[in-house]
């Protein structure tokens, strides 16, 4: 597998939270060269196995979520400014004077309106309820293609900063499904330690509902969650960082399952698979919150991606990192 080339793909379909199908179907479409069974629910979530071929094997959840934040179309008014709602959290402070691709009857691009700096006195962050998207239409015109509940995305490329490190939008976390596409390559003609289920899952960004459902119906014993993490900047504290390309990102919190995360610790030292500890206390953030609780109860543990600039148009991660959790996965997931 070509990762850079699998993470274009992934990233250049959209799929925001509640609306993910152009995303779920791009990555169904590669899902199907490594698993069988592989459908898309009425949610978005997509499914796969991959069978041990073990007489009472435990089942192994592989899952990344598919799903991108973005704005959600609220209202246009009467001078055809389209207002806004957040789906997800993504970082007001970059959206203005943002181009963006409002997705109605067709794509409609427009622009996020701002006073210019000589007439504004207000230097702080947007609400979102001031923020508009200018799309050179009447209301009457603007209302022919575009409806209360379209999804807005901002209008970004995906780009090679060097020879490992790329950035986009939908970093998070279509390099979570990278890397488990890149893992099940991996784990082609080995023995399995577990029946293998994977899920992309939707709805990750507004509440981990798509875990929610697919670890109720998938029951599996184990889970590895794959996401992303915070990378470090000049701006960042190294406590709640790492740096990419140092490796994936092996979680421990109380709403993991210790064992596992000591023995994913184990398998990279004697793989010699590069990684650090993340340290989350209380609870994570991701899927593995849901499915931890799903059920009669799933073990779970995170592995995540180092990215800088989370929730924005221009998420960065380095492909080596991609790799590392592939690996690791496949260290975990084959017998051994």
């Amino acid at each position: 597998m070509v990762i850079k080339s699998v993470l274009k793909t992934l990233t250049s379909a959209v799929g925001v939270s509640g609306d993910e199908f152009s995303a779920s179907e791009k990555a169904a479409q590669i899902l199907r060269e490594y698993a069988d069974d592989v459908s898309i629910d009425a949610f978005g979530n997509v499914t796969g196995y991959v069978k041990s071929g073990r007489q009472n094997a435990k089942t192994l959840l592989l899952d990344a979520h598919i799903d991108q934040v973005g704005l959600i179309v609220t209202f246009i008014d009467e001078k055809g400014f389209v207002g806004v709602g957040k789906c997800g959290s993504p970082d007001l402070r970059t959206l203005l004077a943002q181009s963006v691709v409002i997705h109605g009857k067709k794509d409609v691009l427009g622009v996020v309106s701002t006073l210019p700096p000589h007439v504004s006195k207000d230097k702080s962050a947007p609400e979102i309820g001031d923020i508009f998207i200018d799309v050179g239409l009447s209301k009457e015109k603007a209302e022919e293609i575009i409806s209360q509940g379209d999804r807005v995305t901002v209008n970004s490329d995906f780009r090679e900063l060097s020879e490992t490190q790329i950035s986009a939008p939908a970093v998070d976390d279509r390099s979570g499904v990278c890397a488990v596409l890149l893992a099940l390559e991996m784990l082609k003609g080995k023995k399995l330690a577990y029946d293998i289920a994977v899920c992309f899952s939707c709805r990750e960004e507004t509440g981990e509902s798509g875990a929610k459902m697919s670890g109720f119906r998938l029951k599996p014993d184990e889970a590895l969650v794959v996401d992303v993490s915070f990378g470090k900047t000049p701006d960042s504290t190294a406590k709640d960082t790492a740096e990419i390309g140092s490796g994936v990102m092996i979680g421990f919190s109380a709403s993991l399952d210790k064992g596992m995360s000591n023995k994913l610790c184990k398998l990279a030292e004697s793989a010699e698979i590069p990684y650090t500890r993340e340290i989350m206390p209380s609870s994570t953030g991701t899927n593995a919150d849901a499915l931890g609780v799903s059920g009669k109860g799933v073990k779970c543990c995170t592995l995540s991606l180092p990215i800088k600039y989370m929730h924005t148009a221009v998420e960065t991660v380095d492909m080596r990192d991609i790799e590392a959790a592939a690996r690791l996965i496949c260290e975990y997931a084959k017998e051994c």
